[in-house]
């Protein structure tokens, strides 16, 4: 658009707003300021032109106003907005009325009252966008990551990061009214033998050695507690090199929080407290209190996965003493069968039984058995191995009635409670059991400490190496450390995990111990750890703490599919920035300069 639309002389004044001042935002106005002057600004959102009247949607950060042009009113503002396009930057100047009658719009905050233009400004012209600036957008995600200053300007997207910000600032409030301290940590660390997946920084000044991005503040808010701060928090950035998912980024956002002289009940009435007072404050959502609680243990016998979503039925069972001496031997012989029974799903196509089937497969499962419960009979390729008493064993402990189908999954029990834990929240979304309204939160306490790795064939941390084992339990980490119980817990909410914290080892004894477990010698926990080890020595107190999600809890909060609904500049699944190309390729002086050369298939950098 010829840059003479503006309304600045040539060259452009250095104020382009002169003494124009915007009164209020495109949100406030009702009917209660009609006849007041007033001055907006924002894009245009719409433009319609109605013969004699010119009708403008304008919008800015907080909503929509309509604004009109009126030959009548003003002949010469309303001459000029012919050349008004959409995302034109404007401010306007008028007076409000109400709407004519009839015409009110009960979908808009403003939707009684309009803006009847006296005078205006052209603040900037826009090219045409490369998708509709609304909601209903139907352009890719690729092309909306490449131009996200533009996706930013979609209300719902806007309104994300409000959210966003009230949480933020909701969290600040009640941390600091309980005496917390705001204290920052150090983006360059150190990489840990847990750091597979660290982003590692060269350092130019000492060549050859790697800082690693944190995954987490975990050692220094520890190291905080053994200074006596007591009681902080910090709403940091974190780092993690993984493959993504809807629910991750390779930079992330933490509520983190650590206290001293606490035990779990102490940190999780802490937590939810934060929880129920985010909810009141930025969605005026009142959540249970308290939050109801669960053992690991029984979250997995009953859900199959230790975050279980509870806005809905359907539990798993276990039949394996049932079926062990029947003649479907991948059931006999199997270390665990479960049955999953769906209530009224005898409807079920064959089509969309092969569809469930093909997506337990996603997490280890060789296939999926069903039998569908009949009048007269069980209509199942597997019925005809069940014996009447099997069947009657089945009925009774499933609960079977006229109309149902049951689901089975056999095999090693970490594959039969993934699949069908999985299993139960797909048919929950595709069964419409879900109330997309209700917010469930769960306390899931009792974890194991330690779980087997196959990989590596050694035991690894379930949360992390510095939790604390249970009370009686220090000794099973040399005895029995499958059956060793952590001081842990994690909170819930419709089936996603928003938070994670634990009671740590606090003394030198119970570390080390733990690194024991793990197979870290004394030589490499002191070469990595060293400065914890150290300081456990300079009497740490009691300590404890947890860290959530800001991210997946604002998604929550807002009801978003994705974290990259509520991250202003995410990258895509393959890690990347579609929008600055990041990560990019550098110049090979500066690969000298870092002491970093290149392998033969990665060379590709700028020149000099």
């Amino acid at each position: 658009m010829d840059q003479t639309l503006l309304d600045d002389e040539s060259p452009r004044a250095t104020d382009p707003l002169g003494d124009w001042r915007r009164t209020h935002t495109c949100c406030q106005l009702t009917g209660a300021d009609d006849g007041a002057e007033v001055c907006l600004m924002g894009w245009v959102q719409f433009r319609r032109d109605h013969g004699g009247l010119i009708f403008v949607d304008l919008r800015d950060r907080a909503g929509l106003t309509q604004v009109v042009f009126s030959p009548d009113h003003a002949p010469e503002a309303h001459s000029r907005a012919h050349v008004v396009r959409s995302e034109y930057v404007l401010a306007v100047r008028g007076r409000v009325r109400r709407r004519p009658e009839g015409m009110t719009n009960p979908n808009m905050v403003t939707g009684e009252i309009e803006v009847v233009v006296s005078d205006w400004k052209l603040l900037n012209t826009s090219q045409t966008p490369p998708f509709a600036i609304e909601d209903r957008v139907d352009a890719g995600e690729a092309l909306r990551l490449k131009y996200r200053y533009l996706d930013l300007r979609r209300p719902k997207l806007a309104q994300n990061f409000i959210l966003r910000s009230k949480a933020a600032q909701s969290v600040r409030r009640y941390l600091e009214s309980l005496d917390f301290l705001e204290i920052e940590t150090p983006m360059l660390t150190l990489s840990t033998p847990e750091g597979a997946r660290d982003f590692l920084v060269p350092s130019r000044v000492n060549q050859g050695r790697f800082f690693a991005l944190p995954q987490s503040p975990q050692l220094f808010k520890q190291l905080l507690m053994v200074a006596g701060m007591e009681r902080y928090f910090q709403i940091v950035k974190c780092f993690r090199d993984e493959d993504l998912r809807a629910d991750r980024q390779p930079e992330f956002t933490q509520i983190d929080i650590e206290m001293s002289f606490v035990d779990e009940a102490q940190v999780m009435d802490m937590a939810e407290g934060m929880v129920r007072t985010l909810f009141r404050e930025c969605l005026n959502r009142e959540l249970p209190d308290p939050f109801p609680r669960m053992p690991y243990a029984e979250a997995i016998r009953d859900y199959g996965l230790d975050k279980p979503d509870l806005r809905f039925g359907l539990k798993l069972c276990d039949v394996s003493d049932i079926v062990r001496g029947c003649e479907l031997r991948v059931f006999a012989k199997a270390e665990l069968v479960k049955g999953l029974r769906v209530p009224g799903g005898e409807s079920m196509t064959r089509k969309e039984i092969d569809e469930l089937t093909e997506f337990v497969k996603i997490y280890g499962a060789q296939g999926l058995a069903w039998i569908k419960i009949r009048e007269n009979e069980w209509q199942s390729p597997i019925a005809k191995f069940f014996s009447e008493d099997e069947k009657n064993a089945l009925a009774q402990r499933l609960g079977l009635e006229v109309g149902d189908i049951v689901f089975f999954q056999a095999g090693g029990a970490d594959m039969v409670n993934t699949a069908l834990g999985w299993l139960r929240v797909e048919l929950g979304e595709r069964l419409g059991l879900i109330d997309e309204s209700v917010f469930s939160p769960l306390w899931v306490t009792d974890f194991p400490l330690l779980e087997h790795d196959p990989e590596a064939k050694r035991y690894v941390a379930k949360h992390h190496p510095f939790t604390s084992p249970q009370d009686g339990h220090l000794e099973l980490l040399k005895t029995d450390p499958a059956n060793a119980l952590a001081r842990a817990y994690d909170l819930v909410l419709n089936g996603n995990e928003i938070g994670g914290g634990s009671i740590r080892s606090h003394t030198l004894d119970r570390q080390t111990a733990m690194f024991e477990a793990l197979g870290i010698g004394a030589e490499e926990a002191e070469e990595k750890f060293g400065f914890l080890l150290g300081a456990l020595r300079y009497g740490a107190p009691p300590h404890g703490g947890i860290a959530f999600g800001l991210d997946r809890l604002v998604m929550l909060m807002s009801g978003a599919k994705s974290i990259r609904d509520v991250i202003a500049f995410p990258k895509t699944q393959k890690a990347t920035c579609l929008m600055t190309e990041a990560p990019g390729v550098v110049a090979a002086k500066q690969l000298r300069e870092l002491g970093v050369k290149l392998r033969e298939s990665a060379k590709e950098t700028k020149e000099d």
